[in-house]
C-alpha cells in the first residue's frame, strides 16, 4: 500500500487518503503533547471544582500568566506541522498578549502579533469571523486554520505585557508528525499601527521582507477619525526590486476586501460581512456620547490567489476620502489624506531567514483607546 502521503493540505478531495502522519495536540492538560499523557494533571486551575472528583475531571483546562512573564504555549520536536490552533482568554487582554511563533529554532519569531489582532479581533470586543483560515465562534472562541510547517522545531510563547496576572487562558495546538517537503515554506505574520497616520503618508502594512514566498492574508483594524466615508485608498504591492511603482496596485480599500461603493447595503448602512476569503466583519458604530470614532474589522485571504514573490516585498495602503461628504462630481470631486488609526496584521509564507521586524511599542501605545 502507498502510504506516500504526507498527511499536510487537507480538504475534501484528499480527506479519504490514509497517511503515516501522527496527530498531537498540546494543552493545558497536556503541555507536552506527548502520547499517552493527557488528562493526568493533579493540580491546575481546575482543581477547586474538581476536588470532589479527582484526577482526569478536568483538573487542570488553563494557564495564569502572570504580569511581565512570558508562558511557552508549545515546545515541539519537528518534523511537522501545526495544523489548528483554539484558544480563548477575556477581550480586555487581546492587545496586552504577543503571540510569538518560532520555527527551527531561530533567535527572533517569525510571528509576533496581539492575541486578538492575529484572530482578526483587534478592537478588544467580541466579533465572530466565519473564513476558511481564521474562525472567531460565540463568544470569544479563536480559531486559526493556517498550516504551518516546521522541519525541526516550533515553538509558541504568549507574553504578558500588562502589570496584572492573566487569569483563565485557555489553549489548544493540534499538529502532525509528518514529513516536510523541500517546496514547503515558513508561516509569518507582522503587526503594525499607525496612530495617527501622519497627513499624506501610506500606511506600511510590510516591508524588509526578503526572500521567497508568497503574501497570503490581510487583517485591519481600521479607526475613522473624519466624517464621510473613509475607503478610498489603495493597496500597493512592491515586489522584486520595486522602487518608486508597484507592481500590483487596488482601485480602493473595500474593493481589496472584496465589496463595492462604500459597503453601503442597505441604503444608509455598511453591509457587514463574513464570508470565506473576505470580509467586513466588525463595524463599531459612535454611541453619541462616549465613542466619537467609527471602528471597523477586515480581513482578506490570498487563498486561492496567493501573491508570490520571488526575493523581496513591500506593502502599503493609503487612508483617502473625500474633502466635501458626499462628493460633488459637477463642480469635481476632492480626495482628503486622512490621518486615521490604523492597526495592521499581514500574513505570508517565505523561505528562511527572515528579515528584522520592527519594535512593538509600548503596552500604551499598543491599546485601544
Amino acid at each position: 500500500m502507498d502510504l506516500s502521503f504526507d498527511g499536510l493540505g487537507s480538504h475534501m478531495g484528499n480527506l479519504s487518503r490514509l497517511s503515516n502522519a501522527e496527530t498531537r495536540s498540546i494543552s493545558a492538560e497536556n503541555f507536552t503533547g506527548a502520547k499517552g499523557q493527557a488528562g493526568m494533571a493533579i493540580e491546575g486551575t481546575g482543581s477547586i471544582p474538581s476536588r470532589e472528583l479527582g484526577r482526569t475531571w478536568k483538573v487542570s483546562p488553563s494557564i495564569n500568566v502572570a504580569g511581565k512573564e512570558t508562558a511557552t504555549l508549545a515546545d515541539i520536536d519537528g518534523p511537522g506541522a501545526i495544523q489548528h490552533i483554539w484558544l480563548t482568554v477575556f477581550p480586555t487582554h487581546w492587545r496586552r498578549l504577543i503571540l510569538r511563533f518560532y520555527w527551527d529554532n531561530e533567535e527572533t519569531p517569525s510571528v509576533e502579533v496581539p492575541v486578538g489582532d492575529f484572530f482578526c479581533n483587534g478592537w478588544t470586543q467580541r466579533c465572530n469571523i466565519s473564513s476558511l483560515a481564521i474562525c472567531v465562534n460565540p463568544a470569544g472562541g479563536f480559531n486559526s486554520y493556517w498550516e504551518m510547517p516546521f522541519r525541526r522545531h516550533a515553538r509558541i510563547t504568549v507574553e504578558n505585557l500588562g502589570d496584572e496576572e492573566v487569569h483563565g487562558f485557555y489553549y489548544q495546538v493540534t499538529y502532525a508528525l509528518t514529513e516536510v517537503h523541500a517546496d514547503r515554506s515558513y508561516f509569518h505574520a507582522q503587526w503594525r499601527r499607525s496612530n495617527p497616520l501622519p497627513y499624506k503618508q501610506n500606511h506600511t502594512l510590510v516591508d524588509g521582507v526578503t526572500g521567497q514566498g508568497h503574501y497570503v492574508g490581510t487583517y485591519l483594524a481600521w479607526g475613522v477619525r473624519n466624517n464621510g466615508w473613509w475607503g478610498e485608498g489603495e493597496i500597493k504591492f512592491f515586489m522584486d526590486g520595486d522602487k518608486d511603482w508597484p507592481t500590483i496596485c487596488g482601485t480602493g480599500t473595500e474593493d481589496y476586501f472584496g465589496g463595492a461603493w462604500n459597503f453601503e447595503f442597505p441604503k444608509g448602512q455598511y453591509g457587514a460581512f463574513s464570508s470565506p476569503y473576505s470580509g467586513l466583519a466588525q463595524v463599531i458604530k459612535p454611541d453619541g456620547l462616549y465613542a466619537s470614532q467609527q471602528r471597523f474589522g477586515l480581513y482578506r485571504w490570498h487563498i486561492a490567489d496567493p501573491i508570490r514573490f520571488k526575493q523581496d516585498l513591500r506593502v502599503t495602503i493609503q487612508a483617502l476620502g473625500w474633502r466635501d461628504w458626499p462628493p460633488n462630481f459637477e463642480k469635481g470631486p476632492r480626495y482628503l489624506p486622512l490621518q486615521d488609526d490604523i492597526a495592521s496584521t499581514v500574513y505570508w509564507y517565505q523561505t528562511e531567514p527572515h528579515g528584522k521586524y520592527p519594535m512593538l511599542p509600548s503596552v500604551n501605545d499598543l491599546d485601544v483607546n
